[in-house]
């Protein structure tokens, strides 16, 4: 039993002396390590330089005719012949119906005999006119009675004049039996049938004209975005215009046009601006009403991008991004941007060539932290995959 007692009592002792011999060697390795400095956070930085770039302004736009008129008649009467056919195209002054023309051209023959009429009542009035101005010379005849003759051919040449008017006024309501087109483009379906009733002040038309080459698109842009707009438009005298018919699948309008002028005011309901670009149209693929996305190219311009995967958002909505000072160590700036181009930010304010902002590795960092940098290089599947990133015309 002592023996017992004697074993136990040894164990406890070895065991005591072991745990006193490790917790002294364990703090003693671990004291030397809390006094030291803090190690420096490693972050890939990039190296901001000016860059030139093809500036691209994406807005949605319409489609519109460049010319629409609506064909309407001019005189009442049966139409009784359609001279074109439904959706082709018609020319300027092409006919395209036919009014019952009979009592125009009753009114017009009616006109012509009062017209001959007046015509011969005027010679014989001047005839006795030229003749009594001889006797009253030899006073064969009194003033009185010459004033009365001069009075009568002032009447009858009156009444020529009357008549060749209502001569002029019956043929041109005889023309106008005669629908033509008033300008060149594609023509609508009818919406009247022979044997239908028209009159001059109705307000259905008989058909519709638009001309489709070459047509307009309208685009709407805010005002704000107007005034940048308007700043890269200056000093050029053209702005090439690209249509993208189907942005899902990229099908690309295959002509170029240009934007042809921007309103002078803003809308007060909308706030926005409205633009037209003139697109040529030859194989008349863009109709009127049509929706697509119009890329305004602006041309070159030297910026500062910023990657946006490098900034933050606060919750006032301002931009900010670490950048690594001259001692090595990390600090935050605020910066302003005014659009997007691609996967980046183009900045205006709160950057400059030169410095360094770190791209990766910022979430680890404190404001005046010690960083340790390497050079960011841009992720290869987004330079082989760019529709996966923004396009140049995102807003802020």
């Amino acid at each position: 039993m002592k023996k017992i007692i004697l074993f136990v009592v040894i164990i406890a002792l070895a065991g005591g002396i072991g745990w006193y011999w490790w917790n002294n060697s364990h703090s003693a390795a671990i004291e030397p390590a809390a006094g030291q400095a803090p190690q420096a956070t490693n972050v890939s930085i990039l190296t901001i330089e000016p860059q030139t770039i093809q500036l691209h302004e994406e807005l949605p736009g319409r489609i519109t005719p460049f010319r629409q008129s609506q064909v309407r008649p001019q005189v009442d009467g049966i139409i009784i012949e359609r001279l074109f056919e439904e959706g082709a195209n018609v020319e300027k002054g092409q006919q395209l119906y036919q009014i019952d023309d009979a009592r125009y051209k009753a009114a017009l023959n009616s006109t012509l005999a009062d017209l001959k009429s007046a015509q011969a009542n005027i010679k014989t009035v001047e005839t006795r006119a030229a003749r009594y101005k001889q006797l009253v010379q030899i006073n064969a005849v009194s003033q009185q009675e010459y004033d009365d003759v001069a009075a009568e051919y002032d009447q009858a040449t009156a009444a020529v004049g009357v008549a060749q008017a209502a001569v002029d006024v019956a043929k041109v309501n005889l023309g106008y039996t005669k629908v033509y087109a008033p300008i060149a483009g594609r023509i609508s379906r009818s919406f009247v049938t022979e044997g239908a009733l028209v009159t001059a002040n109705q307000q259905q038309a008989l058909a519709s004209i638009t001309q489709l080459d070459p047509i307009y698109v309208d685009m709407q842009q805010s005002g704000v975005e107007a005034m940048t707009l308007r700043t890269h438009m200056i000093g050029k005298d053209a702005v090439p215009v690209t249509l993208a018919l189907d942005a899902a699948q990229g099908k690309m309008y295959p002509h170029k046009g240009t934007l042809k002028f921007s309103e002078v005011t803003v809308d007060e309901t909308t706030g926005s601006i409205a633009l037209r670009a003139e697109m040529p149209n030859p194989d008349d693929i863009l109709l009127p009403g049509l929706f697509v996305r119009a890329t305004l190219d602006l041309g070159q311009n030297t910026v500062i991008l910023v990657p946006q995967r490098a900034t933050t958002r606060s919750a006032d909505g301002s931009l900010t991004v670490w950048v690594v000072d001259q001692d090595n160590k990390a600090q935050p700036r605020n910066i302003d941007v005014d659009k997007a181009y691609k996967d980046n930010w183009i900045v205006t304010t709160g950057l400059k060539s030169g410095d360094k902002v770190i791209i990766e590795g910022y979430q680890k960092v404190a404001a005046s932290g010690d960083v340790t940098t390497t050079a960011w290089q841009a992720d290869s599947t987004e330079e082989k995959n760019p529709e996966n990133t923004q396009t140049d015309s995102g807003k802020e």
